[in-house]
């Protein structure tokens, strides 16, 4: 689906048709006749347009003749039914700048350029440098809202494990814990891409646009920072718990032990008195209870050693 916005005396307007001074939003479905005509149409190299398929593809930018194409990584939502798929991963965002248009390319759909269409009213297509700027903005935005609520439902599963060990919070702490790997690794990557527009100035950015480009690369720092934070608490936190899981099965095994070396005294002296020789006082009225009460009182010694060695 493509969508042609122009922002006419501060308002949003959908238009039908590409003209000077728009924002091509190009959002899935995408379709390869789609490509193909808004190649020809705004003269966009078509390998251009393709790149935001790609979820993997990494953020940098490219200059063809006087097309210029950026990919960013934003954060969304795993819509996968896998259960031991992350909650979040990363996608391509592909910004085209034309002579004439300022296009982007989304696989997804995702929550930066729905901020930036609920903002678009205070922009003006023809600074493309801004929009690119905000475009950043919405993207760095997302990262560290997600990243709160990572860091949320990191806490409550944590809590729920406190009260209970189980299997199932443990998979949502690593399914967490992959989310911040994507995160980890885009926001890197984001954070180089803006660093190496400032250093090369692909933009031709003016004094207030470097300056704004510069806070960018500060908040972006930030997200990755608490995102590096986040993962090695996460990653602590389940060493400390499977050290807890390990000690509670090693007590649980050390009891198991001790019961069975309690339970093998009478045991044996049934064995004994069960075998099918002659054996002390088995034609007496007490030959069920000799055996039974010798065995309670060996027990009982056993059992007094054991503690009295414990307290010790």
């Amino acid at each position: 689906m493509i969508q042609y916005f122009k922002n006419i005396n501060h308002k949003t307007t959908e238009i039908d048709k590409p003209e000077e001074g728009v924002w091509v939003n190009i959002l899935p479905p995408l379709r390869q006749e789609e490509f193909s005509g808004l190649s020809d149409t705004l003269s966009i190299p078509l390998d251009f347009l393709k790149d935001s398929l790609d979820i993997d593809e990494r953020s940098r930018y490219e200059v063809d003749d006087h097309v210029k194409l950026i990919v960013i990584k934003t954060p969304a939502e795993n819509n996968s039914f896998n259960e031991s798929d992350a909650f979040y991963i990363t996608i391509p965002i592909c910004i085209i700048l034309t002579p004439h248009q300022i296009v982007t390319v989304n696989s997804f759909e995702n929550e930066a350029i729905k901020k930036f269409l609920a903002s678009f009213q205070n922009r003006h297509p023809d600074h493309k440098n801004m929009m690119v700027l905000k475009i950043f903005e919405k993207v760095t935005m997302n990262f560290q809202e997600y990243l709160k609520e990572i860091n949320q439902r990191r806490n409550q599963l944590e809590q729920r494990l406190y009260i209970a060990n189980r299997n199932e919070e443990l998979l949502q702490l690593m399914r967490i814990q992959k989310s911040l790997v994507y995160f980890v690794t885009a926001l890197r990557s984001n954070e180089l891409l803006m660093m190496k527009l400032q250093r090369t100035n692909l933009l031709q950015l003016v004094e207030d646009e470097k300056d704004f480009l510069d806070d960018l690369i500060v908040e972006t720092s930030q997200a990755l920072e608490m995102a590096n934070t986040y993962t090695n608490i996460l990653s602590s936190t389940l060493d400390a718990f499977a050290s807890i899981i390990s000690n509670n099965q090693n007590e649980v095994l050390k009891r198991l032990t001790t019961l069975t070396i309690f339970l093998s005294v009478p045991v044996l002296i049934a064995s004994i008195y069960g075998m099918n020789v002659p054996i002390p006082y088995k034609d007496t009225p007490y030959a069920f209870w000799v055996p039974v009460i010798f065995s309670l009182i060996i027990l009982g010694v056993v059992v007094y050693n054991y503690y009295k060695r414990i307290k010790k």
